[in-house]
């Protein structure tokens, strides 16, 4: 490092500036994941809930509870979910990359819904074109009206026939880093996953069994969409809360550098006022 003593206490200043910053990243990036854990617990039981449902309507209907069903079409609609802000290391790049690889396996028409604007920004980069986007929620409250438009845009595909399966790719909390990336199929849908009811009553409905089977799935896979959003944007404040520790790390690093560079500039500056006073060429005041 070189300067004068007035640059290195500037550049002083500036640092603690930026700590401060990095600080206040970090603690909004740890507030929005102790907040979206709490969520993916309510998400969590409400699926628990329409699966009840579920298992009891298919004692009424004629649906097979041990074979996925099939929809229309042959081609395959992949969900990504990225990042919706910066400073969060490579979490968009390493989602991006285990799309690519999931898209390289298919061995179809393939067509993705990318959510995220940060994954947006670099898609190109891993040959993904998507069809359809959208901005990753910014705080779970937003997560039942993305779910929802990303259910919509799901279920027109399948009615048009365009897509026979549908994937949701994501990362979850967990690993060494912080977070996992997972990969999960929402349709072809698996009835064999809920158990008949314990009771012989059989419920009162209003619908038609078929009619309110097909609303039951429906709402499953909402609240499956739902659930892999706030998973998602829980990971995605894991990653930004780490690389906040890391850069906290780096801050402080270059912090006491500074300091350092400070205390050795004032201590010549001191030395050399000193020689000059003990030679008498500092001139008198």
């Amino acid at each position: 490092m070189s300067g004068t003593l007035s640059d290195v206490e500037e550049r002083i200043g500036t640092v603690h500036k930026l700590s401060a910053v990095i600080a206040a990243m970090r603690g909004i990036a740890a507030s929005r994941l102790q907040d979206a854990n709490a969520h993916v617990g309510a998400i969590r039981l409400y699926a628990d809930t329409i699966g009840e449902a579920i298992g009891q309507a298919l004692g009424l209907s004629e649906a097979e509870r041990a074979a996925p069903t099939s929809a229309a079409g042959d081609g395959a609609l992949h969900i990504v979910l990225c990042a919706e802000q910066g400073f969060a290391g490579n979490f968009s790049a390493r989602v991006l990359e285990a799309a690519q690889h999931a898209l390289v396996e298919a061995d179809r028409t393939h067509e993705v819904l990318l959510i995220g604007d940060r994954g947006l920004l670099i898609a190109h980069d891993y040959g993904i074109t998507p069809s359809w986007s959208a901005p990753m929620i910014a705080h779970p409250a937003r997560t039942a009206h993305l779910a929802g438009r990303i259910a919509e845009a799901v279920f027109q595909r399948i009615a048009g026939g365009r897509a026979s399966s549908v994937t949701i790719l994501h990362a979850t909390p967990g690993g060494t880093e912080g977070y996992d990336v997972v990969h999960k199929r929402l349709v072809p849908f698996d009835y064999g996953r809920f158990p008949a009811p314990e009771t012989m009553l059989e419920p009162r409905i209003t619908l038609p069994p078929e009619d309110l089977l097909a609303r039951l799935v429906e709402e499953y896979v909402f609240a499956e969409i739902s659930e892999a959003l706030m998973l998602s944007f829980a990971a995605e404040n894991e990653a930004r809360m780490r690389a906040m520790i890391a850069a906290h790390d780096n801050v402080t690093a270059s912090l006491e550098a500074l300091v350092g560079q400070a205390r050795r500039l004032r201590q010549d500056a001191i030395t050399e006022e000193i020689m000059e006073l003990a030679t008498g060429s500092l001139p008198a005041r």
